[in-house]
């Protein structure tokens, strides 16, 4: 194991053996939820990986180590930290490991903290990807990039939906990176199941999934796999309802000249205001539904 990483005990042991082990990120916890939800939806995910058959590793920095995998005192500490923890992107991790910050992972943070504790699965919400006006801003997400060269599956509900979803699948594509559609044709917009953009590839199993995982990185193709995984039905939001209430926060975000790191908290926040606190259900529902994939995908992963 890597000297920066602590693993708790539980995952070191699982990760020996070989057991089937997802990583989960934490700026879900500090900066995509308020408290007490964001507490109470860790705590969640972490039940329905084990419920799956697989192993949680909820991933930060803490003193100045890699927690690959949080004790419950760690998770309260990170959730009541809010938006006062850093949150770390590929750039932001030395600067948190050698001055000690608490610190929420990332996409592509958490990515590099899996990958060096050698888990395979990550599960999300959405991922990053390239902003609307990105073409005058150049605001595209490091998950990209980190996608392209950090050899881990991301299971996601597609990208965040308030960004330019064709110019993010173009990035994708570029990059090398496969996406694949979890029983679906079309890639996912966050809280819609639809976007109207084809996947790469229909997947109707984890089976399928890890022969793909295993393929890819027996090529030597280094880079991970993108795993779109649709809202489950049930809690589905109007496409366009929510196209209306990103554009408002938008707005918003622009007139207070809110951007960078910054945008993607304070979105969320004004699409839980925007919608009545919809937006905020609709997303654990799906980052729920997810760690259910990404356990299974695990598993099958980890299958002789």
């Amino acid at each position: 194991m890597h000297p920066i990483l602590l693993p708790t005990p539980e995952i070191a042991d699982a990760l020996a053996a070989r057991r089937p082990v997802v990583a989960l990120e934490s700026t879900v916890i500090s900066h995509g939820m308020p408290y007490p939800q964001n507490l109470q939806t860790a705590r969640a995910l972490e039940a329905e990986v084990r419920a799956a058959g697989a192993i949680p590793a909820t991933i930060a920095v803490m003193d100045g180590r890699i927690r690959i995998g949080l004790d419950d005192e760690a998770l309260e500490r990170l959730a009541t930290a809010g938006a006062s923890a850093r949150k770390l992107s590929r750039r932001d991790l030395p600067v948190a490991i050698a001055t000690g910050a608490l610190g929420a992972t990332t996409v592509a943070a958490t990515m590099i903290g899996a990958r060096l504790a050698g888990i395979s699965v990550f599960a999300t919400g959405g991922i990053g990807g390239v902003h609307r006006g990105a073409e005058s801003s150049f605001d595209i997400s490091a998950d990209l990039d980190e996608l392209a060269r950090t050899s881990v599956c991301v299971v996601c509900a597609g990208a965040k939906s308030i960004l330019d979803l064709p110019k993010t699948l173009e990035v994708l594509e570029t990059r090398g990176v496969p996406v694949l559609g979890f029983g679906t044709d079309e890639f996912p917009a966050f809280y819609s199941r639809r976007s109207g953009l084809p996947v790469d590839h229909r997947c109707d199993n984890v089976t399928e999934v890890a022969d793909i995982l295993r393929a890819k990185w027996q090529l030597g193709l280094e880079g991970g796999v993108l795993l779109a995984n649709p809202i489950p039905p049930a809690d589905e939001l109007d496409a366009d309802m929510m196209e209306a209430a990103v554009t408002r926060a938008l707005a918003e975000a622009d007139a207070n000249g809110i951007k960078g790191k910054d945008i993607t908290p304070h979105l969320l926040a004004a699409l839980e205001r925007i919608t009545g606190g919809r937006s905020l259900t609709a997303n654990i529902a799906l980052i729920r539904n997810n760690a259910r994939v990404a356990a299974g995908v695990a598993a099958a992963l980890a299958a002789p």
